[in-house]
């Protein structure tokens, strides 16, 4: 009687797969038999350790899997002689050994040859792998990659117990369990580098990336047993492929080919298909095909990232070696389609579309996105998720918006659809509910109020617009519980905020910050991050205002491992659980702090978080400018792009280049001359900064003021009142295209802290021309226009100017009497409101004391002025 227990002979495998238990059938998947032997040899020798009965079934030509003197009972069978014999005489040895067994086959891709058939290789499997479970077996299989058909491979991967994907890449072997059955740990399903008896977890994104992203995956293959058209295009694409290598077609047919393949999964607008045509080959859309989910077009957003990295790969061979790989999956937009029409709400989105912006369209969205957060998806699409979770196992992954209109020529959509963080941690099944609802919430998004009050306000609700799903790993790497990039940030080829006159704008600037990337693109009003001017570095804006260590960094956006969520944590927290590389770069000790600690009889060590360093490196500046500035120079137009730079020592690192779009950016710098000798008594108000935008001298029709004082004494509750009623305003329509409307309030416009400022939405003050922010409520609250935030591209996206001032600042005016003095129409346009008459002001006139009102703004010199003239 054979021993249950078993091993597969290398003890951290063991662990890794919290044991082999009796009846467990593991496959290996691999690129050659030569990488399949040593864990067959392994296996071997520890089951002829415990004299445990081993059968070998020996069927194909391969080499013999077995190794020398090894005590083992070897059946030779013949796959040509039939199906039914075939397996007749594995059931009878399985019979005749009874329980505890182990066994081990020979390739099973080798029968598909001898069947002339894959899908009986899956029959054979579905039927011999349930017997061996029964009798208690312990069983190694093999599988050559790409070898066989979808159907083959979900059939086996739903039959086994254990699946193992086996790389060989440097002469290294990495394994990554795909499947294992009712079993789990935080770390099992992550690519694992066997080094020194060890099965080492890979939590480097560019590592991961590198390795997997070479692989073809067989459940997006177009060799599958039903062709449709859409297979049958990518299919034929392939003939084309090798017939051009092969010299059979000329370049001008196989280019036919490659723009049929660009308008049907890439772009059909025109200006981006002729850069698609130039950077992308025909093979590169094959790859691209092959990391699709549905069909359709993969959307603004992946064509964006993709073309980005084409354009410096192919441009200069340094960026090959400098660029993280991106290794992303693309819900193609016939998914989106497919879902509106099974959940029914096609309809409801005809309705939106040809409305009009009627009073009804936003009530038919608030339908639409009650529908949308419930929706049920096709069950073959469910069925790629699960396979695309199998393929990132336990990496954090990001869903994000890439609808066809996004990231173009003209609207960039920022923040207006969602992207959601899944930390991707638990089993298969909770991970696949996170995605469903996640991919959910992006399609939810496309109904959403501030999606299409933008497409509305750019003339664009008519569209047609599906949304596409890029799905990308976070780039990063794991630190005790937390994972996160070291650097992130998103970077403009032409710098709009000149706060210094040494600054060049067309040198372009970053906005650069520790861990995730959401500290850079959305506007966190309690903590601040590093604006870098690429041809002044160092040059900080801050530096006029107060001291540089108020305006530094603080807290950090992570994913938290262990609570599968996303969480901001202080610096000083995770400091110690990073690497000695992280704190070597990015950190300095505070000294200060850890004395007053020592007072108080605590002994700690606190790190701070400090860029400088990073900042002075001169090739990491370089690097960026380069990108910016090629990417510009090919796309013809500004660009803004985000990005992740990860270090993996003190000189080398990776850049992942995540999103790049025209900036859609007035990029020529008029400088007008601010007026000189106005009367004190005339002066609304007067700033030397900062001032971002492009230069201004016009008359001001409508002036929305705020009141600092009065404001200050409102409750939480009350102030996001103030803000909806800015909203009501803003609806007024102005009396021609040409009004300028000055907005003027206390703290920050459009922060998510009351206490900070004023909680506007942007589709609340976006038929502004100025807004102006009054620095009083807060000693210690730098005016900040967030460059490279959602809301800073939305100001330049409607070609508005934005000013700060602090009124205790040298040479800063500002005459509130002056703002009050002309009669409130608040009440006048709602009579509602007359209570709030002392806090909001509406000065519907451009002639205040009939004289006309003036606005002079020069980003230059960082000066403007409003004015009695």
């Amino acid at each position: 009687m054979n021993d249950l227990s078993f091993s597969t002979g290398i003890p951290e495998l063991d662990d890794m797969l919290h044991n082999v238990r009796p009846g467990d059938n593991i496959v290996f998947q691999v690129d050659q038999i030569s990488d399949y032997i040593p864990f067959v040899h392994k296996f071997c020798l520890e089951n002829d350790r415990q004299q445990r009965d081993l059968i070998y079934f020996r069927f194909a030509e391969h080499e013999s899997l077995i190794p020398e003197n090894i005590n083992a009972q070897i059946f030779y069978l013949h796959p040509e002689e039939g199906f039914e014999h075939f397996i007749d005489e594995i059931f009878t040895v399985i019979e005749k050994y009874g329980r505890g067994a182990a066994y081990i086959f020979d390739s099973l891709s080798k029968l598909a040859v001898d069947w002339n058939s894959d899908r009986m290789v899956a029959n054979f499997f579905m039927l011999t792998c349930p017997y061996l479970f029964d009798f208690d077996t312990a069983t190694y299989f093999s599988l050559i990659r790409d070898n066989h058909s979808q159907y083959t491979i979900i059939r086996i991967h739903e039959t086994a117990q254990i699946i193992l994907d086996v790389f060989n890449k440097g002469g290294k072997c990495y394994i990554q369990p795909l499947k294992v059955w009712k079993r789990y740990s935080p770390t099992m399903f992550m690519l694992h580098l066997w080094k020194d008896k060890q099965f080492i977890p890979v939590n480097r994104s560019d590592m991961i990336s590198e390795i997997l992203s070479e692989y073809t995956q067989p459940w997006v293959s177009f060799k599958s047993q039903v062709k449709d058209i859409w297979s049958r295009i990518f299919e034929n694409a392939y003939k084309y492929l090798y017939d051009q290598k092969e010299g059979a077609i000329n370049e001008e047919e196989a280019n036919k080919m490659k723009r049929k393949l660009i308008r049907m999964i890439i772009t059909r607008d025109e200006k981006l298909f002729e850069l698609v045509n130039t950077y992308f080959s025909l093979s590169d859309l094959l790859k691209i095909g092959r990391r699709m989910i549905g069909t359709g077009l993969i959307g603004g957003k992946s064509a964006g990232m993709l073309l980005a990295q084409f354009i410096l790969k192919k441009t200069d061979p340094q960026w090959k070696e400098k660029l993280e790989q991106h290794d992303s999956f693309f819900i193609g937009s016939d998914v989106f389609y497919s879902y509106l029409v099974i959940n029914g709400c096609w309809w409801i989105r005809y309705k939106i579309r040809k409305s009009s912006g009627s009073d009804e369209f936003l009530d038919l969205a608030a339908q639409a996105r009650t529908i949308l957060e419930k929706g049920k998806f096709p069950k073959d699409i469910i069925v790629q998720f699960r396979n695309m979770l199998n393929y990132y196992g336990q990496s954090p992954i990001i869903v994000r918006s890439s609808s066809l209109l996004e990231d173009a020529y003209g609207n960039a959509f920022s923040g207006k659809y969602e992207s959601v963080f899944l930390v991707n941690q638990g089993t298969l099944e909770k991970r696949l509910e996170a995605l469903l609802d996640a991919v959910r919430t992006v399609y939810k998004s496309t109904k959403s109020e501030k999606a299409l009050m933008y497409r509305l306000r750019r003339g664009i609700l008519d569209k047609d617009e599906q949304m596409a799903i890029l799905i990308q790993r976070v780039s990063g790497s794991t630190y005790g519980n937390l994972f996160y990039p070291q650097l992130a940030g998103v970077g403009y080829s032409f710098n709009p905020f000149i706060w210094n006159k040494n600054i060049n704008p067309e040198a372009g600037m970053i906005r650069l910050v520790y861990g995730l990337g959401t500290r850079a693109v959305e506007r966190y009003d309690d903590d601040y991050v590093r604006i870098v001017a690429l041809n002044s570095p160092l040059k900080r804006p801050e530096a006029g205002y107060d001291e540089l260590q108020k305006f530094t960094q603080r807290k950090v956006d992570v994913l938290d491992l262990q609570n599968n969520q996303f969480d901001i944590r202080y610096f000083y927290e995770i400091a110690p659980t990073a690497s000695e590389l992280v704190v070597k770069l990015f950190a300095k000790r505070d000294y200060e702090t850890e004395k007053q600690l020592k007072y108080r009889n605590l002994d700690y060590s606190i790190y701070r978080l400090n860029l400088d360093e990073i900042i002075a490196e001169e090739h990491i500046i370089e690097d960026m400018k380069q990108i910016l500035h090629i990417l510009s120079d090919v796309y013809n137009h500004e660009i803004d792009l985000e990005f992740t730079i990860n270090f993996y020592n003190e000189t080398q690192y990776k850049i992942f280049i995540l999103q790049c779009r025209p900036f859609q950016i007035i990029s020529e710098m008029k400088s007008f001359e601010v007026p000189t000798n106005i009367s004190l008594r005339n002066i609304l108000l007067k700033t030397n900064g900062p001032i971002i935008g492009h230069g201004v001298a016009k008359s001001v029709d409508r002036i929305v003021y705020v009141s600092p004082e009065k404001y200050s004494t409102l409750s939480m509750k009350e102030r996001y009142q103030i803000a909806r009623i800015i909203g009501k305003i803003n609806k007024i329509p102005p009396w021609s295209e040409d009004t300028c409307v000055l907005l003027a309030g206390p703290g920050r416009w459009a922060t998510k802290s009351p206490s900070l400022g004023i909680p506007v939405n942007f589709q609340e003050i976006d038929r502004a021309s100025i807004i102006c922010e009054i620095i009083e409520m807060h000693k210690h609250l730098m005016p900040d226009a967030s460059l490279g935030t959602h809301f800073f591209n939305d100001l330049v996206e409607n070609n508005m100017v934005y000013i700060a001032i602090y009124p205790e600042k040298k040479n800063s005016v500002l005459n509130k009497d002056l703002f009050t003095k002309p009669k409130n129409m608040l009440a006048k346009l709602f009579p509602e409101l007359k209570e709030y008459e002392d806090i909001i002001w509406v000065s519907e006139s451009s002639r205040l004391e009939d004289r006309e009102l003036k606005f002079y703004a020069n980003p230059i010199e960082q000066t403007a002025i409003l004015y009695l003239e």
